[in-house]
């Protein structure tokens, strides 16, 4: 996506919450891993995450030098194995900030994933092993990293856009069925000999999928992204950003799980990794708040955290 920045981020749809918070992680912070060691010195880091035991899991973070990474559920097709002497082993939950800890760029993370063995191991009886894969990005491009039944799999993200099931190969292989789609207005290509012409603006996107499955989601956003054309300045981006993400938004109701629950989308969050500043909307509240990581002291040893703001603030102007 066009801006004068570069942004990450994602929509979480699921049907609770876990209290989930942002968190702001600085440089000292000791995380305690289980397996590898990322106790010393590491780079600061900040997203939305679930705090445990006072260490932050996160569902997407970007650390202080621009790269950023994201967990999205793989249910049914993640697949972890045992620890390997050659390999550094790490457990789902620790992947995150392995790599935003360690890596300034695309560059070194993708050194680095070439020694990276997952393992089945979860933080705790009550938090048991998460089925994710992972999207990390940068302003030089994106990875898509999947560990299946198949092997761990690194790919290059050339579209920039993940979502959940299926596997990465298969979600590209589907936007195939949509290369005749354009922004612009069609042409008559179905016959030369009928008058046809367009009667609507938007026409040249008939046939992009509006549902809400993984697949129609993700064919959804790259055209969207793909697409996009922003004005300039940070607050046109971020709305871009915003805009491009709210084409994939669950309203309650309309994702019935069964017993009168429902899958919404708890939160958008657009993180600009070029500034260091989380800007994120909840179900409850579309004002667009923020929180600066560059306003905190990055050299510290505690973990900071915002709660998420979930009532609505409306703009009264009368």
């Amino acid at each position: 996506m066009n801006g004068d920045g570069f942004y990450f981020g994602r929509t979480l749809d699921y049907e609770f919450s876990y209290g989930d918070c942002i968190a702001m992680t600085p440089r000292n912070f000791r995380f305690g891993f289980s397996s590898a060691k990322l106790d010393s010195r590491h780079y600061a880091m900040m997203g939305m995450a679930h705090i445990a035991n006072g260490i932050p899991l996160y569902y997407e973070a970007m650390n202080e030098k621009g790269l950023g990474m994201a967990g999205l559920n793989f249910v049914d097709y993640a697949h972890y194995g045992e620890p390997r002497g050659d390999k550094i082993n790490l457990p789902p939950h620790e992947f995150i900030p392995y790599v935003l800890g360690l890596c300034k760029d695309l560059s070194e993370a993708r050194k680095l994933l070439a020694n990276i063995n997952l393992i089945d191991r979860g933080f705790s009886e009550d938090l048991p092993v998460a089925q994710l894969h992972w999207i990390i990005a940068d302003e030089s491009g994106a990875l898509t990293v999947e560990s299946t039944a198949h092997g761990f799999n690194v790919y290059e993200n050339c579209v920039g856009v993940l979502t959940n099931n299926p596997e990465f190969p298969q979600q590209m292989l589907q936007l195939n069925n949509y290369m005749n789609l354009s922004a612009k207005p069609p042409v008559n290509n179905f016959c030369s000999g009928i008058e046809l012409r367009p009667y609507s603006r938007g026409m040249g996107a008939i046939g992009l999928p509006g549902d809400l499955s993984s697949e129609s989601r993700f064919a959804r956003v790259a055209f969207f992204k793909s697409n996009s054309v922003c004005g300039e300045g940070e607050n046109a981006s971020v709305s871009q950003f915003f805009h491009v993400l709210g084409g994939v938004d669950t309203p309650r109701g309309s994702c019935d799980i069964g017993n009168g629950v429902y899958q919404i989308t708890r939160y958008t969050c657009c993180c600009d990794c070029t500034r260091g500043i989380y800007y994120y909307t909840t179900y409850g509240n579309h004002r667009i708040s923020a929180v600066n990581m560059n306003r905190e002291n990055l050299d510290g040893d505690k973990l900071k955290t915002f709660p998420q703001i979930e009532n609505e603030q409306i703009n009264w102007q009368n």
